[in-house]
């Protein structure tokens, strides 16, 4: 059992793409599913595939690298709230990741977010993670 499943999908993700694979296997929760949307609509991933099994699920995820230097587009994938320490944020102090480069996923009262949306639906939340 892991004590920080969010933690252990970033690691997954983090990993594969500096191995330099082309999908990653991690099993499903409701959290990481909205995460995996919000990283594809933000143009983070190639696409991703929801599997139901008998009882957990998997994701499969499937990578983006830049064509011509075969890059990861994710240079940096951190975890930011921490089961042993939370860190959260008002609506009015939602974190800017280099400077509107990358984004902030935020899980809110009103849902899985960036931190942008936070701040134009004015909620906030708990910061999970970054993405650059």
């Amino acid at each position: 059992m892991f004590t920080d499943p969010i933690a252990d999908y970033l690691t997954r993700i983090r990993n594969a793409s500096r191995a330099g694979h082309r999908v990653v296997e991690i099993p499903a929760s409701n959290l990481k599913k909205e995460v995996t949307k919000i990283l594809f609509d933000q143009g983070y991933i190639l696409s991703y595939k929801f599997e139901e099994d008998k009882v957990q699920g998997t994701i499969k995820i499937a990578l983006k690298y830049n064509k011509a230097t075969k890059e990861p587009v994710i240079k940096k994938i951190q975890r930011i709230s921490k089961p042993g320490l939370r860190k959260y944020a008002p609506s009015e102090e939602m974190p800017r990741v280099l400077n509107g480069l990358g984004i902030a996923i935020v899980s809110t009262s009103h849902g899985v977010m960036t931190s942008k949306q936070a701040k134009q639906e004015n909620v906030g939340g708990e910061v999970l993670c970054y993405v650059y």
